[in-house]
């Protein structure tokens, strides 16, 4: 049943779908990676695509900016289109030294300034963590790769430009690794409904080093990760 975000019938979505948060970036991975492409949404300009990669079928589909959007669009592809799996495939700041520039971070857990988990009245702090199979897997690829990676904590956050400029400082002594602002979202939507998610990340530029790259860049040529993500996909 098409949503009012999705115009995809049942069926023309894949059991995982690949998630980065540039609608142009899901456009550029199915141009590049997979065969017998056929879009399935363009509802807000939020392109979706299945096809095939190396004969798995796999679909790939924006998920906006942000927790609201990434917990709608999750939502309603984990409980309208029988998905089983999510692999946010997108891009962060990084918040370490030992983090550069275009490294990658398989992402463990994800902590959170967002008051996303209340919706589930729970009587505590609740930590959204990763698949594992989908974790150890994504591992189990990069270092057959070769490629620059990290495993551990990322900070889902609300806001961009923040006010409080020790911010960065405070996570990243507590061993998080980068920001991004999707993740725990994406981990506790698919854990509330008993489904599977996992975030790659780029790291597109450093708070704590001078370290940068262009929004085209950041569209086209993150493929270690992106073919990390076709490879796992299930």
């Amino acid at each position: 049943m098409p949503t009012p975000h999705n115009e995809a019938q049942m069926g023309q979505i894949a059991k995982t779908v690949l998630m980065p948060g540039d609608p142009l970036r899901a456009k550029f991975l199915a141009d590049t990676y997979l065969e017998n492409v056929t879009q399935f949404n363009a509802v807000r300009n939020m392109f979706g695509y299945t096809g095939t990669y190396k004969g798995k079928e796999v679909s790939i589909m924006g998920s906006g900016m942000g927790m609201p959007s990434i917990g709608i669009y999750s939502f309603e592809l984990f409980t309208q289109y029988g998905v089983e799996n999510i692999i946010r495939i997108g891009s962060a700041g990084g918040y370490s030294k030992d983090v550069h520039v275009r490294d990658i971070i398989l992402v463990q857990g994800s902590c959170t300034d967002s008051n996303f988990a209340h919706q589930y009245e729970l009587p505590g702090t609740y930590s959204a963590i990763s698949d594992f199979g989908l974790l150890f897997d994504a591992v189990t690829k990069a270092k057959e790769m070769g490629v620059n990676y990290h495993v551990g904590n990322v900070l889902a956050s609300d806001v961009f430009y923040h006010a409080d400029k020790g911010n960065v400082e405070k996570w990243a002594s507590m061993g998080v690794l980068a920001v991004e602002m999707e993740s725990y979202a994406l981990f506790a939507t698919a854990a509330y409904l008993k489904k599977k998610a996992f975030t790659l990340l780029t790291v597109s530029d450093s708070l704590v080093l001078d370290e940068d790259t262009s929004p085209e860049q950041r569209e086209k040529t993150f493929t270690d990760m992106m073919e990390i993500a076709l490879e796992i996909s299930r």
